[in-house]
C-alpha cells in the first residue's frame, strides 16, 4: 500500500501543563514511520508555557476556553480532526517509531486497538514512578488480547467506531476512557496489545497516586453496578479480590497494638493479598530484585486500599446522590 492509499491518521494531543514532557511527545510523533499523519495538540488552558513549546512543533494548536479535563480536551481535539482514524497520545507519553503503522495495520477486525506502555519509565523519577510504570506495563502486558477497557494514553480508534460511542463523558474528569471504552465495545471489538508502545512519565510522590486510585474507585461504581464488565481482562476477579483483602490487611494492622496475635492474621492477610496476583511480583522480583519487590509490594497495598475506600464511597453516593447519578446520563456522550 502506498502512502496515498493510507488512511489519514489524526494524532490527537490533549495537553495541561506538560511542558516538562510535550517536547518529547511531540518529537516521537514527528518520528513515525507512518504516513500521512497530522497531529492536533489540544491545550486545556495550561498556566506554563506547554503551548509555546508545541508551537514549534508542525500541529495544529487548539486552546480550550476554558480547562475540562481529558475527556474535554480529546473531544476538542476530534472536533478539529479530518482522519479516518483517530490516535490518542497523551502529552506526558512518547511512541515508538513504528506505533502508528502497527495500530493501523492491526485494525482491520477492531474499532480501536490500545498500546501497552513500556517498563522503562519517560523518566527515572525514584521509586513511586518506578512503582507506577511496572505495575501499569505488567497489568497490561498479562491482557494483552480482546478487551473491554481501553487505554486512551496510547491507542488509535476508528472514526466510525467513535462516532458510534458518542463523546467522551466531560463530566468525568477521570475514568473517562473507561466509560467511553465500555460503550465502544457493546458495538466494535477492542484490542490490547504491547506492538504499539512507548513510555510513559508518571507520578513522583505517593499522596497523588493514592488520591487518583480513591477518585478512580470512585468514579467507577456505576460500570460496575450497571455494565459489570469495566476493563475486562485487565481488571481480574482475583485483583478485584486484592481489593478488599488489601483493606482489611491495613485494618488488621491497627489493631496490632491492641494484641501482638493480630500481627499474625496481618501477615496471613498479606500473604493471601500477594497469592491473588502472583505473576505481578515474580516480574517485579525478576526485574528489580527482592529489596524494590519489597517496596512496590507496600505502595501496592496502599494503592489497593485506597481503591477500596472509594468503591465504598462511590457506593455511598450511588445511593443518596442524585447529582452524582446524573454525572452518567447518556445525553452527556451523544454526539
Amino acid at each position: 500500500m502506498t502512502a496515498e492509499d493510507r488512511p489519514l491518521v489524526s494524532v490527537v494531543v490533549p495537553m495541561y501543563n506538560d511542558s516538562h514532557t510535550i517536547d518529547l511527545c511531540l518529537h516521537s510523533i514527528s518520528g513515525q514511520s507512518y504516513h500521512p499523519y497530522e497531529v492536533i495538540v489540544v491545550d486545556d488552558a495550561s498556566t506554563d508555557d506547554s503551548a509555546l513549546l508545541a508551537a514549534r512543533h508542525p500541529c495544529k494548536l487548539v486552546t480550550a476556553v476554558c480547562n475540562g479535563g481529558p475527556g474535554a480536551s480529546r473531544n476538542l481535539g476530534v472536533q478539529h480532526a479530518s482522519g479516518e482514524i483517530i490516535f490518542f497520545i497523551d502529552a506526558d507519553m512518547t511512541m515508538y517509531p513504528d506505533a502508528i503503522a502497527n495500530a493501523v495495520a492491526l485494525l482491520g477486525p477492531y474499532g480501536a486497538v490500545f498500546g501497552v506502555p513500556d517498563k522503562v519509565p519517560l523518566f527515572d523519577e525514584g521509586l513511586i514512578c518506578q512503582y507506577r510504570i511496572l505495575q501499569y506495563h505488567y497489568w497490561r502486558r498479562s491482557a494483552e488480547g480482546e478487551v473491554s477497557g481501553g487505554f486512551y494514553a496510547l491507542g488509535a480508534v476508528t472514526r466510525r467506531a467513535f462516532d458510534d460511542a458518542g463523546w467522551f463523558n466531560p463530566a468525568l474528569r477521570q475514568t473517562e476512557e473507561i466509560d467511553h471504552a465500555e460503550r465502544l465495545s457493546r458495538q466494535h471489538r477492542m484490542l490490547l496489545t504491547s506492538q504499539v508502545s512507548g513510555q510513559l512519565s508518571d507520578e513522583t510522590r505517593l499522596w497523588p497516586i493514592l488520591r487518583k486510585a480513591f477518585v478512580r474507585s470512585r468514579l467507577r461504581v456505576p460500570f460496575y453496578l450497571d455494565r459489570g464488565r469495566a476493563m475486562q481482562g485487565v481488571e481480574t476477579p482475583g485483583r478485584a479480590f486484592a481489593t478488599v483483602l488489601a483493606g482489611l490487611t491495613l485494618l488488621s494492622v491497627a489493631g496490632i497494638a491492641l494484641s501482638p496475635w493480630s500481627a499474625l492474621g496481618s501477615l496471613g492477610l498479606l500473604a493471601a493479598f500477594m497469592a491473588l496476583d502472583p505473576g505481578q511480583y515474580r516480574f517485579v522480583r525478576a526485574e528489580r530484585g527482592v529489596p524494590f519487590t519489597v517496596v512496590f509490594t507496600l505502595v501496592h497495598l496502599l494503592m489497593n486500599a485506597s481503591v477500596a475506600a472509594g468503591l465504598g464511597c462511590g457506593l455511598a453516593q450511588w445511593a443518596v446522590s442524585g447529582r452524582f447519578r446524573r454525572m452518567y446520563r447518556p445525553e452527556r456522550t451523544r454526539p
